[in-house]
């Protein structure tokens, strides 16, 4: 190795970060850390280290792999049912990547573009190991794809078949083997302690004593070696990457417990505290495996996307249009896809034009026309005139609710009670080693072979899992609750959001009110069958509710046209052309119309060429339990209106909304954006209610958005929950409910701190041993767990029986 001047490197050779003072020097070159160096050598090892002169444009060409390994993914009918999407120029596929075991990893995959420029974006989600990637698959095969990932160290794991390649959620078999064995290992060598516990000491038989103490330490071998790793291990990596996670005072007390143990049995001055060790050990898995089998029973990761209040509207025998809940939907069936809609999973274009807009999936916005017989990706949303498919694949909601999260649509601040948590719980892990030093330090004065006891009661016992696990569990739970009153949260933070908003936004139309399709009336020229079909033609590809409405108006119309062209444009109105004729459902002013609205009533007009035809008056309803929500929240909310609509009901909304100055009318979707970015700059905190239609906006930029759903599909990424419309008479309740759940997080943090406190307190005095706090501390997390599920529980029947 050539000797070289760290001044002139102080920066990591691999991800260019600060080295620190204490670099790892290593090929002549300096890392800040183990995991860069391991990324470096394996790059170097794959003949890939011109990678660290590639500017924007590689054009690196990489050496083709001698193995047959992926040559699977050649086969059209393998590849088809690996990936998400495919529109001729851009795909989609996730890989599981098992050796993703660090930040360095995360950051070489992602920019893995770098090393090939087909390759267009890399999103890795390091908990699950798994990489999904998009890119141009005609520079790069899926197969190559596979392989270029092999070359630098991180080969998929993928099997043959797919369904092979499905990974069963929950612990790995091998934290079962290590259950087992520390399980095996602690019974018998409490059998192989009984003499120590009833006080046959030394002078009985010392050859006996010793050959007994000998065997406990061989039986701890695979306990510390083996079972414990899953903390060792874990600390271990959180210290290469300068962090102090909460297995390192576990590690701590582990280490100590085994060292000072195997110390007095080899140096023949005592008998040990292996006991303690494997039972600590096992306890801690226990505890650990308890916490999974709660989480797998709330299901409040994803699990909730099979309850989306939202439908799919299928096409049965004689053209008979049902709507059946998402879940529901099945291979073979013939789905009726409008505008806007989302795909709900993979299908074949049957009838009409598609625009498909990929937005959600690769990030590109620009539609991809596709003809019949083309297969149709889930997630792609149709521009344009409706179109019918046949589903060819079971739906896949948590597919559905991965595009919901997409970066894109994520809020930007962090919620207080995550960050004083995860704050809380790094600086409490500083605080506990210190005191157990302190602690250490007395009694090593005080009564030194007493030391070993209480340092690692002292790391055991004061564990701040309980805190960690206070706000997913109780969030957690009143997520699952909220789903059974019919509203969806998109994560369990906006439980606190909600609980903090003091100012409440509607949008009218779709959203505090209902239209009826009975009390609809026509005002104009007579209208022709044709024109009959055209209005019906146009409000059939439109999930708008004007035109839902209209368009169940119409039911004696049974033939629809095939438009020319179709074009929807949010908060104005529809056009669509036929042979040279241009057709406009919409606003008066979309329209062109000139006729006063004296009576101020919603109207939808109708216009062929610019000149006006008629127009539609419709009445309103009122959603049930209205009138006493509205009340309800206007006791402890500023209520605004953001309507688009005209202000015929201004009179009758005026006792709600306090102030003319809190309702707005003809508003359009960038004003409804203005107005919410307005309250938010004098420190208001907003949820905006609306329909998702017109919305999308507003509801993404308050602080807490819910898009209310009737009985259409229109999955509105830009929304924080989606709320059955028939859930709207307990929104007051839903708000509190909330208030609540934070209310029992800030007492779970309260029941996890009396804990600590008093578990240290007698640990540190000697009265509790390393065995006793292992059970405690999994005990501990229990408690919380209970505690949270039963508060919560309570809480939400208190609210919403009442």
């Amino acid at each position: 190795m050539n000797a070289f001047n760290p001044e002139l490197q102080t920066k990591c050779y691999h991800c260019g970060d600060d080295c620190g003072k204490h670099p790892i020097t290593a090929h002549d070159k300096l890392f800040c850390c183990e995991g860069c160096k391991t990324v470096y050598e394996i790059l170097q090892e794959s003949n890939l280290c011109n990678y660290y002169q590639i500017e924007k444009t590689p054009g690196l060409k990489n050496k083709k792999s001698t193995t047959q390994k992926y040559a699977f993914l050649d086969i059209e009918s393998i590849r088809d049912e690996y990936i998400h999407f495919s529109n001729n120029q851009i795909t989609g596929i996730s890989f599981f990547i098992p050796a993703i075991h660090c930040s360095s990893c995360i950051w070489l995959l992602e920019n893995l573009n770098k090393l090939h420029d087909a390759v267009l974006r890399v999103i890795v989600d390091f908990p699950k190991k798994e990489v999904t990637i998009t890119f141009k698959e005609d520079q790069i095969s899926l197969r190559q794809l596979a392989e270029l990932l092999e070359q630098i160290g991180y080969p998929p794991q993928i099997d043959s078949s797919p369904k092979k390649n499905e990974r069963k959620k929950g612990l790995p078999k091998s934290f079962y083997f290590k259950l087992g064995i520390a399980g095996f290992c602690f019974g018998n060598i409490m059998l192989l302690s009984i003499p120590e516990y009833l006080g046959m000491g030394a002078e009985s038989d010392t050859e006996f004593v010793k050959f007994f103490s000998r065997l406990n330490l061989l039986l701890s071998l695979p306990v510390f070696f083996y079972s414990s790793t899953e903390y060792l291990i874990s600390a271990w990596k959180g210290l290469k990457q300068k962090f102090i996670n909460m297995d390192v005072p576990i590690s701590l007390g582990i280490i100590t417990l085994f060292t000072r143990s195997a110390y007095e049995i080899i140096t023949s001055t005592g008998a040990g505290y292996m006991d303690s060790l494997a039972g600590l050990v096992f306890f801690l898995l226990v505890g650990k495996w308890y916490q999974q089998k709660t989480y797998a029973a709330l299901s409040f990761d994803r699990d909730y996307a099979s309850y989306f209040p939202v439908s799919v509207t299928i096409v049965k025998a004689g053209n008979v249009h049902e709507n059946i809940l998402l879940k529901d939907l099945q291979p073979g069936d013939r789905a009726l896809i409008r505008n806007q809609e989302l795909i709900p999973a993979d299908a074949i274009l049957l009838k009409g034009n598609a625009q498909i807009d990929y937005s959600f999936v690769t990030g590109e916005s620009d539609p991809v026309e596709k003809k019949s017989g083309d297969i149709l990706y889930a997630g792609g949303r149709q521009s344009g005139q409706a179109i019918e498919i046949e589903i060819k694949k079971q739906v896949e909601n948590s597919y559905l609710t991965k595009l919901w999260n997409q970066e894109i649509f994520k809020k930007e601040k962090e919620t207080g009670l995550t960050v004083l948590a995860d704050n809380v719980g790094k600086y409490f892990t500083f605080f506990i080693i210190l005191l157990s030093i302190g602690t250490g330090a007395f009694w090593y004065v005080y009564q030194p072979e007493m030391v070993a006891i209480i340092v690692t009661s002292v790391l055991i016992v004061a564990c701040p899992c309980a805190l960690a696990l206070t706000i997913p569990f109780t969030f957690g739970n009143s997520t699952r609750i909220l789903g059974k009153k019919g509203i969806y949260l998109k994560n369990t933070n906006t439980i606190e959001t909600l609980s903090k908003v003091d100012t409440i936004l509607f949008d009218k139309t779709g959203t505090l009110t209902v239209l009826d399709a009975g009390k609809i009336r026509y005002f104009g020229k007579p209208l022709t069958n044709e024109y009959k079909s055209i209005i019906k033609s146009i409000t059939a590809h439109s999930t708008h509710p004007l035109s839902a409405n209209l368009n169940q108006y119409l039911t004696e119309v049974s033939q629809l046209t095939n438009f020319d062209t179709y074009q929807e444009e949010s908060g104005k109105g529809i056009q669509a052309t036929l042979a040279n004729n241009t057709f406009k459902l919409g606003s008066g002013l979309y329209t062109k119309a000139v006729v006063e609205n004296i009576n101020q009533n919603t109207r939808v007009y109708f216009a062929e060429n610019d000149e006006m035809i008629g127009y539609f008056e419709f009445g309103n309803l009122y959603r049930k339990g209205f009138e006493n929500v509205m009340d309800d929240l206007a006791e402890r909310y500023e209520l605004h209106l953001l309507s688009g609509d005209n202000s015929n009901e201004k009179k009758n909304l005026e006792q709600f909304f306090g102030s003319v100055d809190h309702m707005h009318f003809n508003q359009s979707p960038q004003n409804k954006l203005d107005y919410v970015k307005q309250l938010q700059q004098k420190g208001k905190k907003v949820l905006m209610v609306g329909d998702g239609l017109n919305d999308a906006g507003a509801l993404r930029q308050s602080d807490a958005g819910i898009s209310i759903s009737d009985d259409i599909y229109h999955f509105s990424p830009a929304c924080d929950a989606i709320m059955d419309a028939d859930a709207f008479n307990q929104l007051s309740k839903i708000i509190k409910y909330t208030k609540s759940s934070y209310n029992v997080v800030i007492l779970g943090f309260i029941l996890s701190f009396l804990y600590n406190i008093i578990g240290l307190s007698f640990a540190m005095t000697g009265l509790l041993t390393p065995l006793v706090s292992a059970i405690l501390m999994p005990l501990s997390s229990a408690t919380v767990v209970i505690f949270a599920t039963a508060a919560t529980y309570l809480k939400g029947k208190q609210t919403f029986n009442n």
